[in-house]
């Protein structure tokens, strides 16, 4: 492994001001996959510096958005060369199976290039006229980017999440300072590279490894930054507010989720099963959308069960780089040991444990666990109400439609939600009456770049994705002018 023991700061590699290091983890092994460079405030204050001056003074946000997009695919382009190359430094950074690695890149290229053509609508709808009361006056709408955007993404989907960020801020025409997950740094230096190659003018994207409190905290914190965007945990998120709110900061937060899957019972069975499965063990559970509460009604509920089950067993768990594995390890020890405890605080609240939970027979070493069923979970109880973020499914029975929306909706988070029936007609119902920023029918996780992301409550503020993930970096300004011949009037000489 290559050394990633320098930052990315104003279109160059730099060590850290006070030259400190942390080490990343091969979840699979448990030994050092890395030295990585460990920013301070210090390395936070020159990034930020870095970008405001290619925001005030240099071509990026003076570029036509055809040009900006051009730099775009340029990366998109980056990212595709280097496949097989990045998706083994993903599979070894966090644990994921080898084909979603794959996945995520190719979604991250999806998403440069999706950013590329909104930058280059632009040319075209940056000024929008505005229809006046007064014909004596004219005005227009006109879009500009917010400035100086910071980023502090997760260690689930390092690439991708990167990409949601950086792609569509660039596009607007906003620069940037990121700083990913210390557990998953890795990726996003190697985004800086491509991005470097691909003639990104200096100080447009930098890129700051650290530690939360080192690195996160003093980047939410800087009065340089005009936007701040985070992905993760509520108590950061609710931090990074609070933060915010000194400055009057723009920010949009993307956070918690404990989303119900709605199963009723003239649904087919298996393939009920196969998206509850890739609703809570794709990427080991560790998805923010996870619907990770499902609600069966009462007349498939043991025989869905019974399948889901034999099922779960079937579930191939290992390194992420061996071919047919499901599942691969958490990402890191501390989020195994929080897992563990979630499993055991659902058996001492009276949930059934259907299956899993322990660590596989013939992995010794790694953060590796059996995914885990839990049954005739109670509604008021830790692991029904609370983010596990790990393959940690809870079940249990209702009756009635108004009964399963009531269960549903009874969360303080509200980021997605899934229901499955073969009566399309009570999909939609549903679908509607969901408290929730994403919802799906009859499937659970698919993700698109073009379709808004976000969630209702405490799930987060604004949304990603699409034309909405464009808009979060764009400022709306209003430009009026007098157009008439005459005098105004006011003063009377």
């Amino acid at each position: 492994m290559k050394s990633y023991d320098q930052l990315f700061i104003n279109g160059r590699w730099v060590a850290p001001v006070k030259g400190g290091v942390f080490e990343t983890v091969d979840p699979s092994n448990e030994t050092v996959l890395a030295k990585v460079a460990a920013a301070t405030a210090e390395d936070i204050d020159l990034a930020v510096k870095a970008a405001r001056c290619a925001f005030d003074n240099g071509p990026w946000p003076r570029m036509s958005g055809a040009e900006r997009g051009a730099v775009l695919r340029r990366i998109a382009k980056g990212i595709r060369d280097r496949l097989p190359e990045l998706a083994e430094i993903e599979v070894r950074d966090n644990g994921k199976p080898l084909p979603e690695a794959l996945w995520d890149l190719g979604d991250a290229a999806g998403c440069f290039e999706f950013y590329a053509g909104l930058a280059e609508q632009l040319d075209e709808n940056a000024e929008q006229p505005v229809t006046l009361s007064d014909d004596r006056f004219s005005s227009v709408a006109r879009k500009e980017p917010v400035g100086v955007a910071g980023a502090i993404i997760p260690w689930n989907f390092p690439m991708l999440m990167a990409a949601w960020k950086i792609a569509p801020a660039l596009a607007a025409g906003c620069t940037m300072v990121l700083k990913p997950s210390e557990l998953t740094p890795l990726s996003a230096l190697e985004l800086a590279d491509i991005a470097s190659k691909a003639d990104l003018p200096p100080g447009v994207l930098n890129v700051v490894t650290g530690l939360g409190k080192d690195a996160g905290a003093p980047l939410s914190e800087h009065t340089g930054i005009d936007k701040l965007a985070f992905t993760g945990s509520v108590p950061t998120g609710s931090r990074i507010m609070q933060a915010a709110a000194r400055d009057i900061k723009n920010i949009s937060l993307e956070l918690g989720g404990k989303s119900p899957f709605v199963v009723f019972d003239d649904s087919d069975v298996e393939a009920a099963v196969e998206w509850i499965m890739f609703g809570i063990f794709w990427n080991q559970g560790e998805v923010c959308s996870a619907t990770s509460r499902v609600l069966v009604q009462r007349g498939i509920y043991e025989r869905l069960l019974e399948r889901l089950e034999q099922e779960t067993r079937k579930i191939t768990i290992g390194n992420g780089l061996d071919e047919g594995v499901m599942l691969g390890p958490l990402v890191s020890r501390g989020q195994y040991e929080k897992v563990l405890e979630a499993v055991a605080r659902g058996k001492e609240e009276g949930a059934r444990l259907v299956t899993g939970g322990n660590r596989p027979a013939n992995l010794n070493k790694g953060y590796f666990m059996e995914p885990v069923v839990f049954a005739d979970v109670p509604e008021d109880s830790w692991i029904w109400r609370e983010e596990i973020f790990g393959p940690v499914v809870c079940i249990r029975p209702f009756d009635d439609e108004a009964d399963a929306v009531r269960s549903a909706n009874d969360s303080r988070f509200g980021l997605a939600a899934a229901v499955m029936s073969g009566d399309l007609e009570r999909c939609e119902r549903v679908a509607r009456a969901f408290r929730a920023g994403i919802v799906w029918i009859n499937c659970s996780q698919p993700t698109f770049t073009e379709a808004p992301w976000g969630g209702y409550k405490q799930s987060g503020i604004g949304r990603e994705l699409g034309e909405w993930g464009l808009n979060n970096y764009l400022e709306t300004k209003q430009i009026t002018r007098y157009e008439s011949e005459k005098p105004w009037g006011w003063y009377i000489k």
